[in-house]
């Protein structure tokens, strides 16, 4: 599953939804949460169903399901988890074993669509509530259908009383860059995709490419976003250039060519293991070798 862009869509939206199949990006997550009223939730779980019969698509299909608390996850996984679904983005988790009871579900769920076990994946967003600050180590144990973690400010500022997450340069304060690193270490404990936050102001593509930048530099491979127009400038950031990928390639060889050494020399440059698994990654994303070393 190809994860630079996953652009939420919210599931009782039509006209949206259309809009959103013809931008590019990797993965829609169909919204059964924040973007749906009340009054909607049932609506937009109906409309899931039936948009997960349409026509063949070169994205992958997520949703994002109400959390634990309530009273909607069950229905909406029993609604949703059928074939052509291909994940499901888990909101306010407070830790590993959140990830482990929605997946016990989907283990049952599949089997009574006529799934093929495991096909479904899970994603989270890992720091929307305090508790899951606190039980980021047990992430390190994995779970086998986890296949991304993403990370987010507003509900955890709004349940710390935070009066803004943010500094007056639009930077985020202490406590959210922790939540922020936090979630990539998780994530790289788990041996999964770490996805970087929104950026909230979509007409800003320059400030967009700036903040993917340094979020690719962290550790991130891709981005949610609730906008369009910002999938092409995400999609962009988080493919590797063609001269990252031609100096991958010559890393790997040059550890080919000399099976029995931890160093080689390129260019009057020395690399090591970690450059390797590096180039190992970076060839990885565009389907060339495989992430391991």
């Amino acid at each position: 599953m190809k994860l630079r862009s996953l652009l939420f869509v919210p599931a009782d939206s039509e006209r949206k939804f259309a809009k959103a199949t013809t931008v590019g990006a990797d993965a829609l997550i169909l919204d059964l949460e924040d973007s749906v009223a009340p009054s909607r939730k049932a609506f937009a779980r109906d409309a899931v169903r039936q948009l997960l019969n349409g026509d063949a698509r070169d994205w992958s299909f997520l949703v994002r399901i109400n959390p634990f608390g309530t009273g909607l996850t069950l229905e909406d996984l029993a609604a949703v988890v059928r074939p052509r679904l291909d994940g499901i983005l888990i909101p306010k988790v407070d830790g590993i074993e959140d990830v482990d009871l929605v997946s016990h579900y989907v283990d049952a769920l599949e089997v009574a669509a006529g799934m093929t076990p495991g096909h479904v994946k899970l994603l989270v967003v890992a720091t929307e509530t305090p508790a899951a600050m606190i039980g980021f180590s047990g992430y390190a144990r994995k779970n086998r259908r986890l296949a991304a973690m993403t990370w987010g400010a507003e509900d955890l500022s709004a349940a710390l009383g935070a009066i803004t997450p943010r500094e007056a340069d639009d930077g985020w304060t202490f406590p959210y860059q922790v939540a922020r690193a936090q979630c990539l270490f998780a994530a790289g404990a788990a041996g999964v995709a770490a996805l970087e936050t929104l950026y909230v102001d979509f007409k800003d593509q320059e400030g967009l490419a700036e903040s993917c930048k340094l979020a690719r530099r962290d550790g991130f491979v891709g981005r949610i976003t609730i906008h369009p127009d910002q999938v092409a400038t995400i999609n962009a950031c988080f493919t590797p250039s063609e001269a990252d990928i031609a100096h991958a390639r010559r890393i790997v060889a040059a550890f080919a060519a000399q099976p029995d050494v931890g160093t080689v020399g390129l260019d009057g440059k020395m690399y090591d293991i970690p450059h390797l698994v590096a180039a190992r990654r970076t060839l990885a994303s565009v389907g060339e070798g495989a992430t391991h070393g």
